[in-house]
């Protein structure tokens, strides 16, 4: 079992095939996701990943969340989350996660929180059909009806399904093809629509009633902080004589 990752929701899109047809796909931001701690069973009594991603202001933060992400050697992050593993799929702390996690093809469940539709009626809450059009009803088109109270059972069922709130509601929409990934700029490409509004927040893994591909990477795709820094030292030298080839022409 293999960790998820924190994204963030960019919008839709379409991308053609070979063949020419258009995909619609969702773009999926990864924002330095980061293993922040480990929960093993020793300590925690199961053995999971937590997940940071985003980033926030420390003076944002309380004295304890500060602690937390100083003793993992991490930015604060604006989002957290666990993901299940097994004891072999742990990931170091510190480790960013990169989009190639997860390999085209391959599919995923994506679980979110509904945009906020606040107060609405049955038919468009539950999709109720309605009253008639006529044959004596009036005013009331759009009603529910009969809640079923009459002298037997004398009262209305509980999680009678009626009008009331409307989404901003955990949401898990199962078996996403991933279409594409971009590796230096972070985003995955899902096809089909995901739960939630833009620049909103998701956690994305592997589906739960598909096979893993058997070229998908295990425990996962990750960069450690101290490979990032000495890429970062490497390509320095490289873009100050570029530089200096624009200042001398």
């Amino acid at each position: 079992m293999r960790s998820g990752v924190i994204a963030q929701k960019v919008g839709m899109t379409r991308v053609f095939t070979d063949g020419g047809e258009h995909v619609p796909v969702t773009v999926l931001r990864l924002a330095n996701c980061q293993v922040v701690a480990h929960r093993t069973k020793d300590k925690n009594g199961y053995v999971a990943l937590q997940l940071g991603s985003g980033s926030r202001r420390p003076k944002n933060l309380t004295k304890a969340e500060r602690g937390h992400f100083a003793v993992a050697k991490v930015e604060p992050k604006r989002k957290l989350a666990e993901f299940r593993v097994e004891e072999g799929d742990l990931i170091p702390v510190g480790a960013e996660i990169t989009a190639d996690h997860f390999v085209v093809g391959q599919f995923v469940d994506v679980t979110g929180t509904s945009i906020g539709k606040g107060f609405a009626g049955g038919m468009k809450r539950w999709n109720f059909a309605g009253l008639r059009a006529s044959h004596g009803v009036s005013i009331s088109h759009r009603s529910i009806g009969s809640t079923g109270g009459r002298q037997d059972p004398g009262k209305t069922f509980k999680n009678k399904k009626m009008p009331g709130h409307m989404g901003v509601e955990r949401v898990t929409t199962l078996n996403l093809k991933v279409v594409q990934t971009d590796v230096e700029r972070g985003l995955i490409l899902v096809e089909g629509a995901v739960p939630g509004a833009k620049g909103g927040w998701i956690t994305l893994r592997d589906a739960v009633k598909k096979k893993l591909p058997k070229d998908a990477p295990k425990p996962g795709k990750f960069r450690l902080p101290e490979a990032a820094a000495a890429s970062k030292a490497e390509a320095t030298p490289a873009d100050e004589g570029k530089a200096a080839d624009k200042e001398g022409a």
